[in-house]
């Protein structure tokens, strides 16, 4: 039995007109804690007693045994309750050396699935500070949701795809050195991106050049996803010395190219309802109704697809798929607009009729003076 329970069980021992669980249910906890730990208001009592709440409340507080509280008050139409410190420290160490890790373990999920969204980084670039606080917070976010009955999949989403590798390939063909990269794999290739980067502001052909070897990456080159699959796992070797460190896991490295060949089927689909419009030659979908002024887009005119068409495959993907969760909760930096863009999609695809988006638990983190951050919000849709 609970602290609240005993607090229930003890009222409902001196109320003939409330059971236990409806006295449960009226439990509160004082705005301020000099006016005790637990509160149960009177008002809902004062038409059956035919008397002020003020008054039941002190008939009440005379009638409870107090034994079991530090002190029991009335205090005005509330019925105040002092936890004892002492006891229920005592009682909590003894439940903690009795259950061990089962302590506290609640069955509030029924063992559904949630998948948690952490980490992420970017092959071939350095793990940020961002990084790390989104890998510890899911983290501890994975252990709750165990503690309180969920089954949980720890998903690494990686940014494993994009024109970037097109760069990437470029550079390491004209100045790279498999050795160094071996030695050094995420200070090697940075230095080949930047360098690539800083080439090609005066030489478009450089640019023109990434863009074909992207091309031949998404076509399935065999040239080109051998560089992309080493440049990950070399990327993943470096990764897991810090996740070792950290002592966390994940059950799914699926990134961004994990869905490659899995957003035509998101495009279909918003097509067929009727979702996707043709602006400028690229595919778009209008959310002005929610306020957003700009269409989200879907696919560029050059076919090649975004973030958001990824993230949608993944939400489809994630679903369809039996082993995969009920409830996606992903860990957002600061990318506000993607977040509420995705939200929207979930309700607008949810009217057309389609059924097979899962729940989304969206957290965003904001900075908060100058070394502190705060979960600015959680949302759901």
């Amino acid at each position: 039995m609970n602290t609240k329970e005993l607090i229930a069980s003890e009222l409902a021992s001196v109320i003939d007109s409330l059971d236990q669980e409806a006295i449960l249910n009226l439990l509160e906890t004082p705005k301020n804690s000099e006016m005790g730990d637990i509160a149960f208001p009177a008002f809902s009592l004062a038409k059956v007693e035919r008397k002020a709440p003020q008054v039941i409340a002190a008939e009440l507080a005379e009638k409870i045994n107090s034994q079991a509280f530090e002190k029991v008050v009335a205090t005005g139409p509330y019925v105040n309750f002092f936890l004892d410190k002492s006891a229920i420290s005592a009682q909590v160490l003894q439940a903690v050396i009795t259950e061990k890790e089962h302590y506290a373990d609640q069955h509030i999920g029924k063992q559904e699935n949630v998948v948690i969204d952490m980490s992420s980084p970017n092959i071939a670039k350095p793990f940020s500070i961002g990084h790390l606080r989104s890998t510890v917070i899911g983290d501890s976010l994975s252990h709750i949701f165990q503690k309180i009955g969920y089954q949980t999949v720890k998903v690494n989403h990686l940014g494993d795809w994009g024109k970037q590798f097109g760069m990437l390939i470029v550079a390491y063909k004209k100045w790279g050195d498999e050795e160094a990269v071996k030695a050094h794999p995420i200070d090697e290739l940075l230095k080949l991106y930047v360098r690539i980067n800083a080439e090609a502001e005066n030489d478009p052909s450089l640019d023109e050049e990434a863009r074909e070897w992207f091309r031949k990456l998404e076509n399935g080159d065999e040239e080109a996803l051998a560089l992309w699959q080493w440049f990950r796992d070399e990327s993943l070797v470096e990764f897991n010395r810090l996740y070792n460190e950290l002592q966390v896991e994940f059950d799914s490295y699926n990134g961004e190219a994990f869905y490659n060949d899995k957003m035509d089927a998101v495009v279909d689909i918003l097509s067929e309802k009727g979702l996707l419009v043709e602006s400028e030659g690229a595919q778009v979908v209008n959310l002005e109704k929610y306020g957003i002024e700009h269409p989200a887009l879907i696919k560029k005119s050059d076919g090649a697809t975004l973030y958001i068409t990824r993230d949608l495959a993944a939400a489809l993907y994630r679903k369809t798929n039996t082993n995969l969760p009920n409830l996606s909760t992903s860990l957002v930096k600061n990318n506000l607009p993607t977040l509420n863009n995705s939200k929207l999609f979930c309700k607008k695809w949810a009217t057309t009729g389609v059924t097979t988006l899962p729940t989304f638990l969206l957290v965003w983190l904001q900075k908060k003076g100058k070394n502190s951050l705060r979960v600015k919000g959680m949302s759901s849709c």
